[in-house]
């Protein structure tokens, strides 16, 4: 018997390939499509998932194209808006009616480009951590950010990946591993870290794009145009929390909402009651 806990995969054979998505839950509530954060894939959701389909929301999160376990875009540079076209490809074949969004980092601005694109179909937004980049450090994360890691021979990949998935915990930039850039919260438990580095590790060769798409996506001149109902929420641990105030601002009408520090035993759950209690007041 599935339990509302219990995390379903399964593939979605769509015009570039394979496309991998989890889901919860069942029923007649309108369902939320999540979009992860980058790097990694939508088993970093499963947790949020796990609590939302407690409060009996059914959830949909592929991984976006080029990570986990999706195939990538045949293409040399894809944007942020041929990764929305890809995931709504998906969401359409498994989703009749209208949907939810939540998006995280990278899977936000995807999000975004999808609500932006099918406004019949999406009935609000939630923006969960987005950067707003000056000129500056926008060049600094394209050039320093995701770089291009590959395979060798004395498996030294492995070690980078490991680092670049740790570091993430640690500093922001990842790179920047001096006090000025020391992060709040530490690491995470071992397991967690390692599901991390398992899912980067599943697409290191692709994992680059979706990341320098998002970097170079035009979120300022995007969000103000949003007519639909949107959440802006932020762990004050997010390393992406400096620009809350900014991203909610661009959007007129914008809810905003201060979450837990990830490190606190209840985050997941505040997050999903947070998120719940936003899209019952949104499908009104």
């Amino acid at each position: 018997m599935i339990t509302a806990r219990r995390i379903r995969r399964e593939f979605a054979d769509l015009s570039h390939g394979q496309m991998h998505l989890r889901r919860t839950g069942s029923g007649d509530a309108m369902p939320l499509v999540l979009i992860h954060q980058s790097p990694g894939s939508s088993k970093q959701l499963e947790p949020l998932m796990a609590e939302l389909a407690v409060l009996g929301r059914p959830t949909l999160a592929p991984d976006t194209a080029g990570n986990g376990d999706s195939e990538p875009l045949a293409m040399a540079q894809p944007e942020i808006a041929d990764l929305a076209a890809t995931a709504f490809e998906a969401i359409t074949m498994l989703i009749d009616g209208p949907f939810h969004l939540y998006g995280s980092h990278t899977g936000a601005s995807i999000a975004m480009e999808i609500a932006l694109a099918h406004p019949g179909r999406v009935t609000s937004l939630t923006i969960d951590g987005m950067g707003l980049y000056r000129a500056g450090r926008q060049a600094e994360v394209l050039e320093r950010y995701a770089r291009e890691i590959r395979p060798d021979a004395e498996a030294t990949h492995l070690m980078k990946v490991w680092h670049f998935c740790r570091d993430q915990f640690l500093f922001w930039p990842y790179y920047n591993r001096t006090a000025d850039g020391r992060l709040p919260d530490g690491l995470p438990d071992e397991e967690t870290l390692h599901d991390f580095v398992v899912e980067v590790l599943k697409a290191m060769r692709t994992y680059h794009l979706s990341y320098r798409a998002a970097f170079r996506h035009p979120k300022r001149e995007r969000l103000p145009l949003l007519k639909l109902p949107v959440h802006v929420i932020c762990s004050t641990s997010d390393m992406l929390f400096e620009y809350f105030d900014e991203v909610a601002g661009l959007v007129a009408g914008a809810r905003k909402t201060r979450l837990l520090a990830w490190t606190d035993p209840d985050h997941h759950r505040h997050t999903a009651a947070v998120i719940e209690r936003f899209l019952k007041e949104a499908e009104r």
